[in-house]
């Protein structure tokens, strides 16, 4: 909606860049010390930090959970408590084609400086390619890398590395991974590299091996590695596992890496290049959590991404020439801690059940044989859901909604609002009566995000920032912008 001729989407339509080329941007938010005016170049090194589909109410929950089970606030809040000098502010995530983006945009928008249509990665809607930030880096002589928890081929980390029309060409971005030379490529999708379980039948991983690679498939084979070749790591044939299931599976623990041990082994092989580097560190499955409203998938996830938050706090303290910013693409599903009972003093208590769950609810449907892709599935029972749920939120929910659950999966609930009415929606609106955590819905929001960052740079950023222009910044910084 316009106002004085005026819409969000023409928000900063030319960008922020003047503001930066003259030094004068405005910062958000800093600790009290007056910011250091840095210059372009400076940048030896780039960090970005991604926890997608990070509502602001996430970011609240995992820092309640972990003072309540840890004692202790989350990284990213010691972030805004410390006395060193960062930015914090909000971004305008907008796509090319609508006010809610994709994550494929939204990380096109940072990888390439340029909103694209939802869905897309790094073209324009008439099919011309933009040069995306692992290439800038790759033809300045720095190193590259790229680590998440979703599948390696997934929209974010491509967003920064890969041109392709529509997302889900996974087999496609796996193959111009082979071809454009990347130093570190860690995460799941093993799928997209093999023979067994590509559509044209070639064997990438062979492909990486002939190029030099290491190949790695289990997490003592990432750790033992020399370091001394650039690395393709993919610890499960889709996406790595939930936080909170992998720590209640010992194979799961012993097999698949953590986000945080993947980043380290990332940094100690990108930093041999004297020259610099450029690395993306997604959380990637809080926005699943997120998309199935799953309360513990979402905080766990979300803490061990803030686990790789104080591992960059630490290795970046006594730096200056690393340039950090720590961000979310969207927000997704906007869940919180409501008030309930009187004067609103069961929320903590309950809160902290969350506590106690042995896994997620993805664990329970994996259990059923039911995927969320599914319109239903009939052979359910009440009984069934009331167990599993049980054995993996230590929580006993009542016959009548277990009964409500197994209709959802009958596909026979309905709700005033249909995105309401699906089983992880409904699962986890019978499960708010014990945690007291609620979702909007299950989609992605238009939410403006949070931003944060630090070292040669921050003190150029807005206090609302455009998401294109940080592609501008973090490249001016590192000077690569002219290979653009």
């Amino acid at each position: 909606m316009k106002k004085n001729g005026f819409s969000r989407r023409d928000f900063l339509k030319t960008g922020a860049l003047g503001s930066l080329v003259a030094g004068t941007g405005l910062v958000a938010c800093t600790n009290g010390r007056s910011p250091s005016r840095s210059k372009f170049g400076d940048a030896k090194n780039v960090i970005f930090l991604v926890s997608d589909g990070m509502s602001s109410g996430t970011l609240t929950l995992a820092e309640l959970v972990k003072q309540s089970q840890f004692g202790e606030q989350t990284h990213w809040m010691s972030l805004y408590e410390s006395d060193r000098p960062y930015h914090r502010g909000l971004m305008d995530m907008a796509s090319l084609d609508s006010t809610v983006t994709d994550s494929a945009a939204a990380a096109s928008s940072w990888g390439s400086g340029k909103r694209v249509n939802n869905y897309s990665l790094n073209l324009s809607p008439d099919g011309e390619a933009y040069k995306t930030a692992a290439e800038l880096f790759r033809d300045a002589g720095k190193a590259t890398g790229l680590v998440t928890t979703t599948r390696i081929t997934h929209a974010t980390p491509a967003g920064f590395s890969s041109n392709v029309e529509v997302r889900g060409m996974e087999d496609d971005i796996a193959l111009q991974y082979s071809e454009r030379g990347y130093d570190v490529l860690l995460g799941g999708g093993l799928r997209n590299f093999t023979a067994e379980s590509r559509s044209d039948g070639k064997d990438l991983l062979a492909v990486f091996e002939e190029k030099g690679y290491s190949v790695c498939k289990k997490k003592s084979e990432l750790l033992n590695d020399s370091g001394n070749k650039p690395i393709l790591g993919v610890f499960a044939n889709s996406h790595l596992p939930y936080s909170a299931d992998q720590k209640s599976d010992t194979d799961l623990t012993e097999n698949v890496p953590t986000l945080k041990e993947m980043t380290e082994q990332a940094l100690k092989r990108l930093e041999k290049n004297q020259n610099g580097y450029f690395l993306m560190v997604e959380g990637g499955r809080v926005d699943h959590a997120a998309h199935g409203n799953d309360v513990a998938g979402l905080i766990y996830d979300q803490l061990a991404f803030d686990d790789v938050v104080g591992l960059i706090l630490d290795y970046t303290k006594n730096r200056n020439d690393t340039l950090v910013i720590l961000t979310t693409d969207h927000g997704n599903a906007n869940p919180g801690l409501l008030g309930l009972g009187s004067r609103y003093l069961d929320s903590d208590g309950l809160l902290s059940s969350v506590q106690n769950y042995r896994n997620t609810y993805d664990w329970v449907y994996s259990q059923l044989g039911y995927h969320w892709s599914m319109d239903k599935l009939e052979t359910v029972r009440a009984n069934q859901v009331r167990e599993l749920l049980e054995q993996a939120t230590n929580t006993v929910i009542t016959s009548e909604e277990a009964q409500m659950i197994t209709d959802s999966f009958h596909g026979k609930l309905r709700t005033p609002f249909k995105n309401r009415q699906r089983p992880g929606a409904v699962i986890s609106g019978v499960m708010a009566n014990y945690n007291s955590v609620y979702f909007m819905g299950t989609n992605h929001t238009a939410d403006f995000i949070e931003l944060a960052a630090w070292g040669p740079g921050h003190d150029k950023l807005q206090g609302l920032t455009r998401n294109t222009d940080l592609f501008d910044l973090y490249t001016k910084m590192a000077g690569v912008s002219e290979l653009v």
